[in-house]
């Protein structure tokens, strides 16, 4: 790992609620271990008793400094349903004609993260699928509750549907994608759709998802903390995202919620989850559950990996990353070419 990006990890990202003293467990990936004890050294205040301006500030100031791949950055502000959304265009240098796209959700619990967070990434999933991402500049919580997230989501997915030729791309070739809640948010945009009869979705790419609010899961007592987003941290972005406490129980803020029934006819998937992870469980149970709805599904957990291991610019290099990204990039291209 290289000396900088450990520094910047060790003085904006650690909190004792997140990284508990020992961090980490035995079988975490060797690098990631080292992150985690260098993040463990840190003695301040824990995150989910900080402001959600203070934690976007640290998850920002975080990610700085990443390599970019090559790739071709417009914006594009839209008006739907009464919001001016901005989507951010990421295509393959010199691309031409009109291309398929995913639409990327970013993650942070609804509440943290933006473009520069994960520029890193999108461009990652572009370069290894040959498709173009559009990134929706959602509003965050605590400022907006849900449904607000989702219904701009959903919004902005259907005017890419329609409007793509103003973007360049074919928004009759369509996936959604996203990390973390971002997850959440693209098979939840892929239930409406499915529901409304359009927009037509052609996969589903969920990162590391939140599909549950129940934190009742092994793997949330098991990385409670020590392993980067801990059990407490989870509990304050649900807390600053939902209205009511019994929103936690309606399937478009916790798919796994969904019946069966209403889960057939999804876009097939690909879920990845990290080993871990307080959301591997819940992550799983979602993929078992696609599956008996009869929706083509993919599981792939990695070993000794944490949540968002895909997102954090100070693991990028770690080999399970890149395998993750190359896995990402190819079955996007081959649901949408």
């Amino acid at each position: 790992m290289k000396k900088l990006t450990l520094a910047i990890a060790l003085s904006v990202l650690a909190s004792p609620s997140l990284f508990a003293n020992p961090a980490g467990s035995p079988g975490t990936e060797f690098q990631t271990q080292q992150f985690l004890e260098v993040l463990a050294q840190d003695k301040g205040t824990p995150l989910h008793l900080r402001s959600p301006q203070a934690v976007r500030k640290i998850l920002s100031d975080g990610q700085k400094g990443a390599q970019l791949a090559p790739a071709d950055v417009s914006k594009k502000t839209i008006r739907v349903n009464g919001d001016t959304l901005e989507l951010t265009i990421v295509k393959p240098v010199n691309s031409k004609g009109d291309i398929p796209a995913f639409m990327y959700f970013h993650g942070g619990g609804w509440v943290i993260g933006d473009y520069p967070t994960h520029e890193r990434l999108i461009r990652d999933l572009v370069v290894r699928s040959g498709a173009a991402a559009i990134y929706v500049d959602y509003d965050l919580s605590p400022e907006v509750k849900y449904p607000t997230a989702i219904n701009q989501g959903y919004a902005a997915t259907k005017w890419v549907a329609e409007n793509g030729h103003k973007i360049g791309v074919d928004g009759s070739k369509l996936a959604v994608a996203g990390n973390s809640a971002g997850g959440n948010m693209a098979t939840v945009v892929s239930m409406k759709a499915k529901e409304a009869g359009t927009p037509n979705i052609q996969f589903q790419l969920l990162l590391w998802p939140v599909t549950d609010s129940n934190p009742h899961y092994p793997s949330y007592n098991e990385y409670a903390q020590g392993h980067f987003l801990s059990r407490d941290l989870m509990a304050w972005m649900w807390d600053h995202y939902l209205e009511k406490p019994e929103q936690r129980n309606e399937i478009y803020a916790a798919p796994l919620r969904a019946s069966v029934e209403q889960l057939k006819g999804l876009p097939p998937a690909l879920i990845q989850v990290a080993e871990k992870d307080i959301l591997r469980d819940e992550a799983e149970a979602y993929a078992r559950k696609l599956n008996k709805a009869g929706v083509p599904v993919t599981i792939t957990r990695y070993n000794g990996m944490i949540h968002d291991f895909g997102l954090l610019n100070a693991l990028s290099n770690v080999q399970a990353v890149q395998d993750s990204l190359d896995q990402a990039g190819t079955a996007l291209n081959k649901h949408l070419f």
